[in-house]
């Protein structure tokens, strides 16, 4: 695995148009999906730093950013982003750790988490497992038959969620109930939905990238379609927007873009 990987800095210098900004969304876009990143296409992102000013800006928490993108990746280029910019990183140094508690505070987290056992408890579906609500720092994610569900009871579920609106209804309801929390609620997957404040998807992290500082900031990404986790800096005001198909693509776009 990557883990015992270093990704050693890249030169400090200031790159020769230091105005333009590439951010690179990182499953997909820098590698293979949930894969590690080859050192050709790690030698390039290096190359390319040396033209332009670029940021890593991706869905999952560093460590899982460190096993696709090496250890210390936060280090490497001058901005890096994991959480989508709630964890962030300018020239190595830490900016912000942002988390759904500290945004929400305890009370309204009790609240949430209350308000869903009991709805899940008078919920009538054929199986019930384990695990309904995980806490993550950057969300609450929530599954009516619970995350311990066998591979099989998982596709039965799915099954029988689309034919009742399992999630979609509870998804209604807690939009009725929670209103005063301005929060964002995606289906996504088979068994679950996530729940988190409104604005943090990846244009979080436009809010570090000061806008007297750039005359241009780009966006890479492969998930850039209305539901994707790409579309909403994809198609923020402030970024040209780029689809990519795999890593190749990336470069090839990039070669075009900023080297020639």
């Amino acid at each position: 695995a990557v883990t015992n990987r270093n990704a050693t800095m890249s030169t400090t210098t200031e790159p020769e148009n230091p105005r333009i900004c590439a951010l690179f969304d990182v499953d997909g876009t820098l590698t293979i999906p949930r894969g590690e990143v080859t050192p050709d296409m790690m030698d390039f992102m290096k190359s390319l730093s040396k033209k332009i000013t670029v940021g890593i800006v991706g869905g999952s928490d560093l460590p899982k950013q460190e096993e696709q993108l090496g250890v210390g990746i936060a280090k490497v280029f001058p901005y890096n982003f994991s959480q989508n910019g709630l964890v962030a990183y300018k020239n190595g140094d830490l900016l912000e750790i942002q988390t759904i508690s500290k945004h929400l505070g305890e009370d309204n987290v009790k609240r949430l988490v209350n308000w869903v056992m009991k709805y899940l408890a008078d919920l009538d579906i054929p199986v019930k497992r384990g695990t309904f609500v995980e806490f993550r720092s950057g969300m609450f994610n929530i599954s009516p038959i619970g995350r311990n569900c066998s591979r099989e009871e998982r596709n039965d579920y799915e099954k029988f969620d689309l034919e009742h609106n399992i999630r979609k209804n509870m998804v209604a309801a807690m939009k009725e109930e929670f209103k005063d929390l301005n929060l964002t609620y995606s289906i996504g997957g088979q068994i679950s939905f996530d729940v988190f404040p409104a604005g943090w998807d990846k244009t979080y992290s436009l809010r570090f990238l000061e806008e007297g500082d750039f005359d241009e900031v780009h966006f890479f990404g492969d998930k850039t379609f209305e539901g994707g986790n790409d579309f909403e800096i994809f198609t923020h005001e402030r970024t040209k927007g780029h689809t990519v198909t795999s890593p190749e693509d990336t470069k090839e776009q990039c070669t075009k873009l900023f080297m020639s």
